[in-house]
């Protein structure tokens, strides 16, 4: 499974060829290390470790500069594994002239370009961190609608969760029941969203529609 890692810049919107305004998420995605190579004889299963975003020595454990110096590259801030990925099928390359040209050998310390692993119109997934929202209540975590008819001494039951259980039997509140609590701050992943447009220059990918997390969380994206 091919993918890399990247950094949400935020949302935009594109027209494309119809005319039609099509909402989409800014990715800043790669370029990225190769940082460990794993191999079904040595580790078990065949993999990628990827390494994104610069790092503080002072804020790296010297297990992982020593992870990092192995592939002789800088600390970085978020690393990642990819299994089964696919070095054969990269996108190829094009050079000045608009020829197709050969992708360089990639192996560890290489690295990888977004216009090298996908290209326009791929099917991706995203893998984010949700936008944590604190303690909530019933209504903004479930959807609860309260009490329609607010007349009749419905004075302050519109957000109220209403009944949680029985009385004496089953005598408790059974798991999974909707209540208030935390929300947000979950592992998300949002599957089947299109490759909108690629700027290699910049190393920009345009995904269409959203993607979880807040404006410069690290996120995965995966086909």
């Amino acid at each position: 499974m091919n993918g890399l890692i990247g950094k949400k810049i935020g949302m935009t919107s594109i027209f494309n060829e119809a005319g039609k305004n099509i909402a989409c998420t800014v990715i800043e995605a790669g370029p990225c290390v190769i940082t460990q190579v794993k191999t079904e004889e040595t580790d078990g299963y065949d993999s990628l470790q990827l390494g994104y975003g610069e790092a503080r020595e002072k804020n790296t454990s010297n297990p992982m500069m020593g992870h990092f110096s192995i592939a002789n590259t800088t600390p970085k801030k978020k690393v990642a594994e990819f299994r089964n990925f696919d070095l054969d099928g990269l996108a190829a390359l094009t050079d000045e002239n608009g020829e197709a040209a050969k992708v360089a050998e990639k192996n560890l310390g290489s690295i990888l370009l977004v216009n090298e692993v996908f290209v326009e119109g791929d099917i991706v997934s995203v893998i984010g961190k949700s936008k944590g929202k604190g303690f909530q209540g019933v209504v903004k975590r479930h959807n609860f609608k309260g009490v329609n008819d607010a007349t009749h001494g419905q004075h302050n039951r519109q957000r109220a969760p209403g009944s949680i259980g029985a009385a004496s039997y089953p005598a408790k509140v059974f798991k999974g029941m909707r209540m208030a609590g935390r929300m947000g701050g979950d592992r998300v992943k949002t599957r089947n969203l299109e490759v909108l447009k690629i700027f290699p220059d910049k190393n920009l990918i345009l995904i269409k529609g959203a993607v979880p997390g807040h404006k410069g969380a690290f996120v995965i994206i995966e086909k």
